[in-house]
């Protein structure tokens, strides 16, 4: 069994208010400050606590995600990522994103990032238009979310995002289209191209908008897939497009069944040890409990039992474009192909999946019907 490479994803939870159709562990301010720095020794001292799991490997990515992680000043993100650089190794050209919103940020903040050491910032646009933003409840608007993709062209990044959803309250194909055409004509390196989905918890949930219909989804996502690729973009991801060269390397080793881990609020963590077992790790959710001296910052930990492994590893993997190589299940799993050989047989035979000697590739039918082909892994 070979230990895949490995990534820090950190989690800050506090946004200025919540949105409707968030699900993540995130916490409103109410106008409070937060308590970054207490927040941020904190976060240090997880890390220190999963050490002995990952056993001195190198970081290949960090990824700063939330809530909203631009709320923290430029000097509270100094002192977490030089303390992360202190405790563990990062290989020479790590990634590191940070996630903003357009209304938490101004240009000298940006500046500030760079300089504490972040080379990609990945920006929550989500639409263009005032009346979708209103629905979704954010509080920026399309002129704020253009000036934030043009800062983070200016600061001297490796790359940027902008993420952007489509199926919204009302929305015609017209609008999401012509919300996709902005974000293009921003020119970013990257684009998270979503649809909205409602989740339980959430207030979406318990008071549901009326959603586009399910052949107008369709339409949005072939006609927008085209303008995507017309625009030079690359499909690497059922959501993520890249222009060459950049994709994104944290999302790129959640799906290749890589190891991370996850400290702060709720965040969670998958590490391979040197023993072969596959452990996971989720962090008590609330701010309060995790800042709580008196209590471990660990909620849960438990293995993936080989019996889940199968699962697991196609539920990651089969969402990239790229072909999977056969060898990579034995070798992340600890398991052999033959386990899996009745599945993939199942698979071909719907037409789900392709193969050859060495390779498996989801078909176009395999990623229209992702969630029918990764019930056969169950």
């Amino acid at each position: 069994m070979t230990l895949p490479p490995l990534s820090l994803y950190i989690h800050i939870p506090w946004c200025v208010q919540k949105c409707p159709y968030c699900d993540f562990n995130s916490h409103g301010q109410k106008g409070q400050q937060i308590p970054e720095q207490e927040y941020v020794q904190h976060l240090l001292a997880d890390l220190r606590t999963d050490a002995p799991l990952t056993a001195g490997r190198p970081i290949h990515s960090i990824f700063i995600g939330g809530g909203t992680p631009s709320l923290l000043s430029g000097e509270a993100l100094q002192t977490l990522l030089d303390g992360v650089r202190a405790f563990t190794p990062l290989t020479e050209n790590a990634e590191i994103t940070l996630e903003a919103n357009p209304g938490t940020v101004e240009f000298g903040r940006f500046a500030d990032y760079v300089k504490a050491g972040v080379n990609r910032i990945s920006i929550g646009v989500q639409s263009m238009q005032q009346d979708k933003l209103k629905a979704l409840g954010r509080i920026h608007s399309a002129d704020e979310a253009k000036r934030a993709a043009e800062q983070a062209r200016q600061v001297g990044l490796r790359s940027f995002n902008l993420d952007l959803m489509h199926g919204l309250p009302g929305q015609s194909i017209d609008d999401a289209l012509g919300d996709l055409r902005q974000v293009i004509a921003l020119n970013p390196p990257h684009i998270s191209w979503y649809q909205l989905t409602i989740e339980p918890n959430t207030q979406f949930y318990s008071k549901p908008p009326t959603l586009p219909e399910d052949d107008t989804l369709w339409q949005i996502q072939e006609l927008g897939q085209e303008l995507l690729r017309e625009a030079g973009y690359q499909q690497y991801e059922i959501s993520g497009y890249a222009k060459p060269g950049h994709q994104c390397q944290h999302n790129l080793n959640y799906w290749r069944f890589g190891d991370y881990i996850g400290i702060g609020c709720g965040a969670h963590g998958k590490i391979t040890t040197p023993d072969g077992a596959i452990v996971r790790t989720e962090k008590v959710k609330h701010p309060r409990g995790y800042m709580d001296l008196t209590k471990p910052y660990l909620y849960r930990q438990w293995d993936v039992t080989e019996d889940e492994r199968p699962f697991e590893f196609m539920m990651n993997r089969l969402r990239l474009a790229e072909p999977c190589p056969l060898d990579e299940f034995q070798q992340y799993t600890g398991l052999d192909l033959s386990q899996i050989e009745p599945q993939l047989q199942a698979a071909q035979k719907q037409s789900l999946l392709s193969r050859d000697s060495t390779h498996i590739r989801v078909t176009e039918r395999g990623h229209r019907y992702l969630n029918e082909l990764l019930e056969i892994f169950v």
